[in-house]
C-alpha cells in the first residue's frame, strides 16, 4: 500500500484497539483503583512535598497548584483545596513518631507504586523494578520534582519581569508570539508532565517520540475534559440538593477518576505508537503469550537459540529482544515469555547493555536441540503441578515414553552448533507469521 494508506490504516486500527481497551474495562478498573489510593495518600503525598518546598521557601505555591488542578470543580474546588491545605498544615511529624513517619512515607510511595503497576500492565511488563531502585525513583519524584518545577516557574517569572525582556516584548511580532505561547503554556506544561511520566515511570525504555505522542493526546484530552467537567459542575446544582455535603467528595472523586483514566489512556497511545506490531496481534481475547500453542513455543525457542548460537559462532554482535522482534516478527512480551524460560534453564544469559543482548550460557556444541525443546515444554511446571504428581494410566505412560524416545533417537544428536552452522539467512529474511 502507499504510505498514506498505511498510516491511515494504522490510525484506524489504533483508534479501534484503544476503544476496545476501554470497553474491556481494565483501564477503567485501574483508574478506579488509583482514585482509592489517591484519597488515602494525597495528604501524606503533599505533606512530603510541602516539607521540602518549605525548606526552599516556596511552600506557598502548593495551594495555587491545587487550585489550578481542581479548577474544573469551581467553587467546590476552592473548598476542597482549603481543606487539604488545612490537613497538611495540621500534620505534626513530631507527634506521629517513628512508626507514623514510616507509614507516612509508605502511604505516599504506594501511590507511585500503583501508577508504575498500571503503566507496566499497559506496556506488558511482568516484572517491576527492584525495590531499592523503586524507592529512589519515587522519592526523587516526590521530593526533588516539586522543587525543580517551582524553581523553573520562578525563574521564568523573573525573566519575564526583567526590564530587558519587557523591552523585547514591546516589539510587535515578538510580543504577539509571546502572547500566543502564554495561551498555549497550560497545554505545553500538561503535555510535558504526561510525557515525563510515560518515559520515567514504566520499567522499560520508552522512546521520546512515542511518549510525546501519548503526552500530547492525554494533555489535550485533560484540558478538554477540564473544560467540559467545569461546565457540568456549573449546571449540577441538583447534585448538591441530593447529596448535600457529600456532593463535593463525589465530584472530587469523579474528577480524579477522569484524570487517571486520561493518564492511562495516553500511556496506551504511547505504547501502540512504540509497538505498532500489537495493532495486528489483538482480538480482544486473552493475552497473546497465554494463547501460544506448544508448537509455536518450540518454534520460537529453536529460532531464538539458532540466532544466538549463530551470532556467537560468527563473532557478530549478539541480538537483543528488539532485534528478535524485528527478525521473528512477534510482539515483545511473547518473546519475553520464551526468553525467560530459556534463561531459567541457563541456556541464555543477558549482558549489561541497554537493551540487554542475549548470549549463550553454554558452549553451543554441548546443548542439544532436545534440551531446547524440553525447556519450553516444562515451562510453567511447578513442584505441586508437574507430570510426576499427575497419575496417568499405564498405556498413557507408555505412549509418552515412546514419543520421547522417538524424539531423542531422531534428533538427539543434533546440537545448537549443528543447527547454527547450517545458516540462518532464510530465517533473517522471512519473519515468522502468526
Amino acid at each position: 500500500m502507499t504510505p498514506w494508506k498505511t498510516n491511515g490504516l494504522r490510525i484506524v486500527r489504533t483508534v479501534l484497539i484503544l476503544v476496545q481497551d476501554l470497553v474491556r474495562g481494565q483501564l477503567t478498573l485501574r483508574a478506579m483503583s488509583l482514585v482509592y489510593t489517591t484519597l488515602l495518600s494525597i495528604v501524606p503525598l503533599l505533606a512530603l512535598s510541602f516539607s521540602v518546598l518549605k525548606a526552599f521557601g516556596v511552600h506557598n505555591q502548593i495551594q495555587p497548584m491545587l487550585l489550578n488542578f481542581l479548577e474544573p470543580l469551581g467553587e467546590k474546588g476552592e473548598e476542597v483545596t482549603f481543606n487539604i491545605v488545612q490537613f497538611i498544615e495540621n500534620m505534626n511529624v513530631g507527634v506521629l513518631g517513628a512508626v507514623g513517619l514510616v507509614l507516612l512515607f509508605y502511604t505516599a510511595i504506594s501511590l507511585m507504586q500503583k501508577i508504575e503497576q498500571s503503566l507496566n500492565y499497559i506496556w506488558h511488563i511482568p516484572q517491576p523494578r527492584r525495590i531499592g531502585e523503586r524507592v529512589v525513583r519515587y522519592l526523587s519524584v516526590l521530593m526533588v520534582g516539586p522543587v525543580l518545577v517551582f524553581s523553573a516557574l520562578g525563574i521564568t517569572a523573573t525573566v519575564m519581569n526583567h526590564e530587558a525582556m519587557r523591552g523585547l516584548l514591546a516589539i510587535g511580532v515578538l510580543g504577539e508570539t509571546v502572547q500566543v505561547l502564554s495561551r498555549l503554556m497550560p497545554y505545553l506544561l500538561v503535555i510535558s508532565f504526561f510525557t515525563f511520566v510515560y518515559m520515567f515511570i514504566p520499567n522499560t525504555r520508552v522512546r521520546f517520540r512515542p511518549a510525546l505522542v501519548g503526552g500530547t493526546v492525554s494533555g489535550i484530552a485533560w484540558q478538554t475534559a477540564g473544560w467540559i467537567f467545569a461546565s457540568f459542575v456549573a449546571a449540577s446544582n441538583n447534585y448538591a440538593a441530593v447529596y448535600s455535603s457529600l456532593a463535593i467528595l463525589i465530584l472530587f472523586m469523579v474528577w480524579l477518576y477522569l484524570c487517571w483514566l486520561i493518564l492511562l489512556f495516553g500511556a496506551s497511545v504511547a505504547f501502540y505508537a512504540q509497538h505498532p506490531e500489537y495493532l495486528y496481534f489483538r482480538d480482544g481475547g486473552p493475552r497473546l503469550s497465554d494463547r501460544l500453542s506448544n508448537r509455536m513455543r518450540e518454534r520460537l525457542a529453536l529460532s531464538i537459540m539458532c540466532l544466538v548460537a549463530g551470532r556467537f559462532l560468527d563473532g557478530e554482535r549478539m541480538p537483543s529482544i528488539l532485534e528478535f522482534k524485528r527478525l521473528l516478527g512477534v510482539p515483545m512480551h511473547v518473546l519475553q515469555t520464551v526468553l525467560d524460560a530459556l534463561e531459567r534453564q541457563e541456556l541464555v544469559v543477558q549482558n549489561a547493555d541497554d537493551p540487554p543482548a542475549y548470549l549463550p550460557a553454554r558452549d553451543p556444541s554441548l546443548v542439544s536441540v532436545t534440551q531446547v525443546l524440553n525447556t519450553v515444554r516444562i515451562a510453567g511446571e511447578e513442584r505441586l503441578l508437574s507430570p510426576e504428581r499427575l497419575p496417568a494410566p499405564r498405556p498413557v505412560e507408555e505412549v509418552l515414553d515412546r514419543m520421547q524416545q522417538a524424539v531423542e533417537s531422531s534428533i538427539g544428536d543434533i546440537t545448537l552448533r549443528d543447527l547454527a552452522t547450517q545458516g540462518t539467512e532464510s530465517l533473517m529474511h522471512k519473519p515468522v507469521v502468526m
